[in-house]
């Protein structure tokens, strides 16, 4: 136990000396503290900026409408499924918007369909999820469902916008 002490006071030394030579010289190998408070501190305006154009979804549970605001850009949207309702219930995208709809299927059996788009999920068990990507190159509007039994007659449907 006493040569453990020894060895560690050892490596313990030389790492004191070699940082000690290395401040001397002027050498630090950390940076000044303001520096790397500036280096660590976000830019908020970037952060806003490149997060709004994909952060869409309105967190809303009232199927109030997700707008994106640039066309042509990659729309992402994530839509839970329950039995027998999708969350969101509208989704608004601009005409060439790419989009990626990630279906969270977190109660029950279902799937995800839009069959302008020629676009669906496997139908699965909860708690899975799948992701669709499709660009949305017509204007109108747009039934999304669920294609299992009777929910879609039950009221699991929703609406594409495409603007």
């Amino acid at each position: 136990m006493k040569k453990f002490i020894l060895f560690l006071a050892l490596v313990v030394a030389l790492f004191v000396i070699v940082l000690i030579i290395n401040l001397v010289r002027g050498k630090s190998t950390l940076p000044p503290p303001s520096q790397i408070l500036e280096d660590q501190t976000p830019d908020i305006n970037k952060i806003i900026y490149e997060l709004a154009p994909e952060t869409t979804l309105d967190g809303k549970e009232n199927g109030e409408p997700n707008k994106s605001k640039i066309s042509g850009a990659l729309r992402e949207f994530i839509v839970n499924g329950k039995n027998f309702s999708f969350t969101p219930n509208t989704i608004t995208v601009k005409k060439d918007d790419k989009v990626r709809i990630v279906f969270k299927n977190s109660q029950g059996f279902h799937d995800f369909k839009i069959d302008a788009y020629g676009i669906a999920t496997k139908q699965f068990n909860a708690p899975l999820e799948e992701v669709l990507e499709f660009t949305a190159d017509k204007v109108g509007t747009f039934e999304y469902y669920c294609s299992v039994g009777s929910h879609r007659a039950m009221g699991m449907v929703g609406t594409l916008k495409v603007e």
